[in-house]
């Protein structure tokens, strides 16, 4: 079935009865979409602090009311513990668990922050007669690890995660022109080119999601990634981080042109 025409409130509650339960690409298409970090509200400062210092990878769109669950900010009437379609635990820096709602893992000290997702700048992209291989394909978008450290922040440090979207030459300046625009959601590309340039060994072995074949002609495009928290979770190994499993983000009331630089 094709989502895209659905309203914010009607996927987050497709998702919650179970009915949505693939990568969120394509969704809503027109509203933003969020990465997710949930933290005890101990290191939540030093969290949110790594994000100001890292705003490519990690662009802050809300952050919750200790305990609470509610994004007041970006989807009033949603609940984080339900509304994305499936969840990630990381315990001292292992995923010890996939799963679809938070119902058991949630406490009253924890803090969720969302996130600006690159899936948001593929709609303008899709508009201008852009190709994104992933949608094209019906897979996860491919995500690496990289060498390029983030600015530390209290605890939190290591490296910044990437996804990449094949391109030729010309739709990667378009691309470029277009993202520019939305800091919000990442911006514009880090990399273009050379993968080995940015430390990754093996462009057919993305760290997180699936592979995107990049066709004669074209080049990978590579843009700041918010699933860089699950790469500093592996990094600095809390007692616990939960995040949205790639690729499966949480969908805000939003519209993506409010992001937008005009």
């Amino acid at each position: 079935m094709n989502y895209g025409n659905c309203t914010p409130s009607q996927a987050r509650k497709l998702i919650r009865e179970g009915k949505i339960n693939v990568p969120t690409s394509g969704i809503c298409n027109g509203y933003a979409q969020a990465n997710m970090a949930i933290l005890p509200k101990d290191l939540a400062f030093d969290f949110l602090l790594f994000c100001q210092r890292n705003k490519k990878p990690c662009p802050v769109l809300d952050v919750t009311e200790v305990g609470s669950p509610i994004p007041r900010l970006t989807a009033p009437n949603a609940d984080l513990r339900y509304d994305i379609p499936r969840y990630r635990i990381y315990r001292h820096g292992e995923m010890t668990e996939e799963v679809t709602d938070l119902a058991k893992y949630w406490t009253d000290d924890l803090v969720a922050f969302l996130l600006g997702c690159s899936f948001s700048f593929e709609s303008p992209m899709l508009e201008d007669g852009l190709e994104v291989r992933h949608i094209t394909d019906n897979h996860n978008v491919p995500m690496y690890r990289t060498n390029i450290e983030c600015v530390p922040a209290g605890v939190f440090h290591g490296p910044m995660v990437v996804s990449m979207r094949p391109m030729k030459p010309a739709d990667a300046i378009r691309a470029i022109q277009i993202t520019t625009r939305m800091p919000f959601v990442h911006g514009a590309p880090i990399h273009l080119g050379d993968p080995a340039a940015i430390g990754i060994k093996n462009i057919d072995t993305p760290d997180f999601g699936e592979r995107s074949e990049i066709h004669e002609g074209e080049i990978p495009v590579f843009w700041a990634c918010g699933v860089t928290p699950q790469s500093i979770a592996m990094t600095v190994k809390p007692d616990l981080m939960i995040t949205h499993a790639p690729g499966y983000m949480f969908i805000t009331d939003i519209p993506n042109s409010k992001l937008a630089i005009m």
